[in-house]
């Protein structure tokens, strides 16, 4: 007999780049923490938590195949009902998506697994495109460039929905060290380039020499085939992102870097949950922990994109 009970999955994956120029150091504590807030508050089996991290000795990396391959594995598991639920903590950019002689260059948002083989919005919104009719895919991105990261995915809570605030910043008397989780795409140009030995500023040339087809779809389908992927009129997606796609997400190293390092984003949701005990929406989830990172001090303003009924719905539930 099929058992009805509603499965809740998630992947976590947390990315700290250690001993690299692009180093950050809060990623896997922000995965490590939020693992126990699904089992504490929301009721996951701590078997249906996939955690893939860049800690030394991690036996499977979260890298841009294996990431990938978690999230369709996650997907293929669900059913009409289920809950599945992505938290990324990490580096995030923006690249380019025309290439030349094009003279539109839209810059299109993605996420930077430890191997630099980009997960974009277009992976998303094609992954986002399979989740059954009934089941929810919560994406929570604590990413530079993080807002939009489904592609084609309306807008709730952002930009063009509400007006930031004229808002300074309190001095703290707490030395912390900040770094904004980005990496500019002229540096994984410049990396990438270093590793194959390719002369040419196209990164699709550099991303299907290096990772054929593990590369995101954004550099292996030709720009009118890219266009042609729907975005479903209500689909089952649901991005809260750590901040709009033209900003940066802080990465925190408090105490001269002697205290734990977290996720600005990551830490205001925690904290939103801790501070509120009974359910919360989507939407009231986002607006509070803006208001967190604003007392805080922190210039990035959460967003969300998802359906009007998944805006209005409870958060993980």
């Amino acid at each position: 007999m099929k058992d009805t009970q509603t499965k809740k999955l998630a992947l976590l994956v947390g990315c700290n780049y250690a001993n690299t120029p692009n180093e950050l150091h809060g990623c896997i504590n922000d995965v490590l923490a939020m693992r126990q807030v699904l089992i504490n508050r929301f009721g996951f089996d701590p078997n249906h938590i996939n955690l893939l991290t860049d800690a030394p000795g991690s036996l499977v990396m979260p890298t841009g195949a294996n990431i990938k391959d978690a999230l369709d594995h996650m997907v293929d598991q669900a059913e009409p009902g289920d809950v599945l639920y992505f938290h990324y903590s990490g580096h995030g950019t923006r690249v380019p998506s025309i290439k030349p002689p094009h003279t539109f260059r839209r810059l299109d948002e993605a996420i930077v697994p430890c191997d630099f083989n980009l997960i974009t919005d277009l992976d998303f919104r094609n992954i986002v495109n399979r989740v059954p009719k009934g089941a929810t895919f919560t994406i929570l991105s604590d990413s530079c460039h993080s807002g939009g990261l489904i592609d084609k995915e309306k807008e709730q809570i952002g930009p063009s929905s509400l007006k930031n605030s004229n808002f300074t910043p309190t001095p703290t008397s707490i030395p912390i060290i900040t770094k904004s989780k980005t990496i500019p795409f002229e540096s994984i140009l410049l990396h990438l380039s270093s590793l194959t030995h390719i002369n040419t500023p196209d990164l699709a040339t550099h991303f299907l020499e290096l990772f054929g087809d593990t590369a995101s779809l954004r550099f292996r389908f030709p720009s009118h085939e890219i266009d042609s992927i729907p975005s479903l009129h209500e689909d089952n997606g649901i991005l809260l992102s750590g901040c709009q796609a033209n900003e940066t997400s802080a990465d925190m190293n408090p105490n001269g870097g002697n205290g734990k390092a977290y996720g600005a984003f990551s830490n205001a949701i925690e904290i939103v949950l801790k501070e509120n005990q009974g359910d919360l929406s989507n939407k009231e989830v986002v607006l509070r922990a803006r208001n967190v990172l604003k007392i805080q001090g922190f210039v990035q303003h959460p967003c969300l994109y998802c359906s009007d009924d998944n805006a209005n719905s409870l958060f993980l539930k």
